[in-house]
C-alpha cells in the first residue's frame, strides 16, 4: 500500500504491518537522511475518508523511541518529501505507535504510517521544519545575498552630522538602499525570474 524513499538507496515497498492500520518502514543509519519520500503504490486506496498520517521516529540517548509527527498521504494528495535531518533531537508528540511492540535496534530510525479518519489528519500539527521549503535553491540564495548586501551597506551607515565632506566620493543615502532592497524583494516573491526580462 506505502512505499517509502530515501535517497542514494532502493525504494522500499515492504512496510511492516504492526497493527490493522499501522505500518512502519525501518531507516537503518538514520543519521545520514536528510529527507525522506513517503508515497501510496496505487494499487490499493485508502477507504473513503481516511488518510494516513506519518510519522517519524529515532531513538533517543536511552534507546527510547521519540515519534514526530511529519505529516499525511491521502489519495489526494498520495505523495510527500519530509525533511528529518533537524528532527534528530527535540521533543516528540502525541502518536499512536505507542503501546506498539515494535522490534528496534539503536542505530535504527522508522517512518510510521497510521491510517486514520480524514477529519482527525485535519486536527494534527506537524513537526515545524519536516516540511520540504518551496522556495528554490536560487530564491534562497538571493534572498540571502539581499540579506548580506543590506547588513553590509548598513554597516558603514553614518548620520548626515557625522559625514566628512570628500568631493571625490559618492554618497548613497540608507534609506535608498532600503527602498531598493524591499522592492527587489517584493518582486522576487512575486515572480523568481522577473529580472529575465
Amino acid at each position: 500500500m506505502f512505499g517509502c524513499l530515501v535517497a542514494g538507496r532502493l525504494v522500499q515497498t515492504a512496510a511492516q504491518q504492526v497493527a490493522e492500520d499501522k505500518f512502519v518502514f525501518d531507516l537503518p543509519d538514520y543519521e545520514n537522511i536528510n529527507h525522506v519520500v513517503v508515497f501510496m503504490l496505487g494499487t490499493i486506496p485508502f477507504p473513503e475518508g481516511m488518510g494516513g498520517s506519518v510519522y517519524f521516529s529515532y531513538p533517543d540517548s536511552s534507546g527510547m523511541p521519540v515519534w514526530q509527527l511529519l505529516g499525511f498521504v491521502t489519495n489526494g494528495k498520495p505523495s510527500a518529501i519530509f525533511k528529518i535531518s533537524g528532527l534528530k533531537s527535540g521533543e516528540g508528540s502525541q502518536h499512536p505507535f505507542g503501546a506498539m511492540n515494535i522490534v528496534r535496534t539503536p542505530s535504527v530510525a522508522q517512518i510510521g504510517i497510521s491510517v486514520e479518519l480524514l477529519d482527525s489528519l485535519a486536527q494534527q500539527t506537524p513537526v515545524g521544519n519536516a516540511a520540504v521549503s518551496s522556495v528554490d535553491s536560487f530564491t534562497q540564495f538571493t534572498q540571502k545575498m539581499l540579506d548580506n548586501f543590506y547588513n553590509f551597506a548598513s554597516s558603514f551607515a553614518v548620520s548626515q552630522a557625522q559625514m566628512t565632506p570628500s568631493p571625490s566620493e559618492m554618497f548613497i543615502p540608507a534609506n535608498v538602499v532600503l527602498k531598493w532592497y524591499e522592492n527587489f524583494q517584493r518582486r522576487l516573491t512575486q515572480n523568481p525570474l522577473f529580472w529575465k526580462t
